[in-house]
């Protein structure tokens, strides 16, 4: 690594911060509301984008700066085990297809903001709303941080904010900096900050890719020196491989499909889903949002690459960042880690976004202020999404990387949790309200504690995401363990509940409401002020 601040890369990189920076404050003016002073508005951008603005707020929000650095890196250090983010990215689009059409018509019919909204209309139950949204929150918060380890990375690599003995303030300042700018530009634009920046964020990434894919292996001697390279370093280490190993089958397969069906959990995700102006929107994103999975496939060889390109790094974070270094022209490398570094503003805008309209509408207004107007809310949501990105800050501050990383991956497990109420209540009422929410909770502890008791060389405790799977002895995705326990929990709690005729809650939906349109005659975007939230 350098010893010394890469001036032209900074330059390139501010250049480039500046610039969304700028569209960033001038979202507040894109596509402006009458009343702007409500959650339509701020937090989900007026519910108004079309195609392309969906396809890249999605993307922006999916493909972050975490993915940019964490999945070649993964592959920098245990070999094809890491691509298990290529299949998942793949195998989530035919499944969202199924279900993302019909949450967004029942949103947009009843005025729903978040999955919680849903949960409740949908079972009658501000319990299991608020399940879904403490865990959405939860889940959200680690991911967010990783988002400013991106950042943080690109800024170690170009040499700024000094050595390991700088004063701590002087070496964090760069990324209080960033973190400043970010806070200011989302209060004030809300989601279309994002949505407007999304447009730079994937433009970049898709050049840095192209580049990278052609010119790193010209300079390396072509992919047979690079696959070569990468099965020495493995042989010699035993440290994963080019090609999956038989033990790891399980591990691999389970984490692919069980990432697949928690990402459209994700807070962020229904949030970007929810801003898009129609249910063909959202249908056509689903067959073209795989363009994604190919520059992800592509993204991932840079870890072979790095390999052999002879990088060594302590942190594997920092494998890729210190490639484009070591590989690229200065100027190139700038706008490369221009990349990395908007990657990370755009999903942490959505991220701190969709966390506050959760506690507003879900914590706030169900059980704390009931009578708010939809003026008080979205001042209260402004205020909660400076308060998350805080939260997250002090998370990556004052806390080891690894320690953040972990935290994310219980995340993941978390926010699978929250399936069954989700999208089962997107297609069925036979689920019980009170066996979701037993559901949720068996899948919550077993998750969290069979987390906990996972050791890896540098921690007793939370040091991966996979553990022996009871009952067939094979090491599979702790995540997708606690789901199908989650799922045989609500099952025979539901037959149970209705056996002794537990009162159901009241279902505020009718089926027609789950294929409406836009268009549609009674569709409303937006409830009026008196009930805007509430139950119908």
């Amino acid at each position: 690594m350098n010893d010394g601040v890469n001036g032209v890369a900074l330059a390139v990189f501010i250049f480039f911060f500046v610039l969304v920076t700028a569209m960033g404050f001038m979202a507040a003016r894109w596509r402006r509301a009458e009343n702007e002073h409500s959650l339509d508005e701020w937090g989900l951008g007026g519910r108004s984008f079309g195609t392309w603005v969906t396809w890249f707020l999605l993307g922006g929000d999916l493909y972050t700066a975490y993915t940019f650095v964490a999945v070649p890196a993964a592959i920098y250090a245990a070999g094809a085990s890491g691509f298990f983010a290529v299949p998942y990215t793949i195998l989530v689009y035919p499944l969202i297809f199924t279900f993302l059409p019909r949450l967004w018509s029942v949103s947009h019919k009843h005025g729903y903001v978040t999955t919680s909204d849903f949960v409740r209309g949908r079972f009658g139950s501000k319990g299991l709303s608020l399940a879904v949204a403490v865990t959405g929150i939860l889940a959200t918060m680690p991911y967010i941080a990783l988002q400013l380890v991106g950042i943080q990375a690109v800024l170690d690599v170009m040499g700024v904010g000094g050595g390991e003995d700088t004063n701590w303030f002087i070496k964090d300042l760069p990324l209080l900096i960033a973190f400043g700018v970010l806070a200011a530009y989302t209060y004030s634009s809300g989601l279309r900050a994002p949505a407007l920046i999304a447009f730079v964020k994937d433009t970049l990434i898709y050049i840095v890719i192209a580049v990278a894919i052609i010119y790193i292996p010209i300079k390396l001697g072509g992919f047979d020196d690079i696959f070569a390279s990468a099965s020495d370093k493995f042989t010699e280490t035993g440290a994963g491989g080019v090609v999956p190993n038989a033990g790891g089958q399980w591990t691999y397969a389970t984490l692919a499909l069980g990432s697949a069906l928690a990402l459209f959990m994700y807070p962020h995700s229904i949030t970007a889903t929810l801003s898009s102006r129609s249910r063909e929107v959202i249908r056509r994103n689903t067959t073209i949002l795989p363009l994604y999975s190919l520059m992800l496939g592509l993204l991932a060889l840079l870890g072979f690459m790095a390999i052999a390109a002879g990088v060594k790094v302590e942190n594997g974070q920092l494998a890729i960042p210190q490639l484009f270094e070591n590989m690229f022209p200065d100027w190139f490398a700038g706008v490369a880690f221009a990349a990395i570094g908007i990657g990370a503003l755009v999903p942490a805008a959505i991220m701190s976004i969709a966390a506050a309209n959760l506690f507003t509408r879900n914590i706030y207004k169900d059980f704390i202020k009931p009578d708010a107007t939809p003026a008080q809310e979205t001042k209260v949501s402004k205020l909660v999404s400076l308060l998350v990105k805080v939260g997250a800050l002090i998370f990556v501050l004052g806390m080891d990387k690894t320690v953040a990383i972990n935290f994310q991956l219980l995340g993941g497990i978390w926010i699978l949790q929250t399936f069954p109420a989700l999208v089962g209540g997107l297609f069925t009422r036979w689920f019980h309200r009170w066996a979701l929410l037993g559901g949720w909770a068996v899948g919550m502890v077993y998750g969290t504690v069979a987390a906990y008791g996972v050791a890896s060389p540098t921690q007793k405790h939370f040091g991966g995401s996979s553990d022996e799977i009871p009952g067939i002895g094979e090491i599979g995705y702790i995540g997708l363990t606690a789901f199908v326990l989650n799922v045989l929990v609500t099952v025979v709690l539901t037959v149970v509940l209705k056996a002794v005729k537990a009162p159901d809650g009241v279902d505020e939906t009718k089926p027609a409401d789950y294929t409406a349109d836009a268009g549609d005659p009674g569709v409303q975007v937006e409830l009026p002020p008196a009930t805007a939230g509430s139950s119908h």
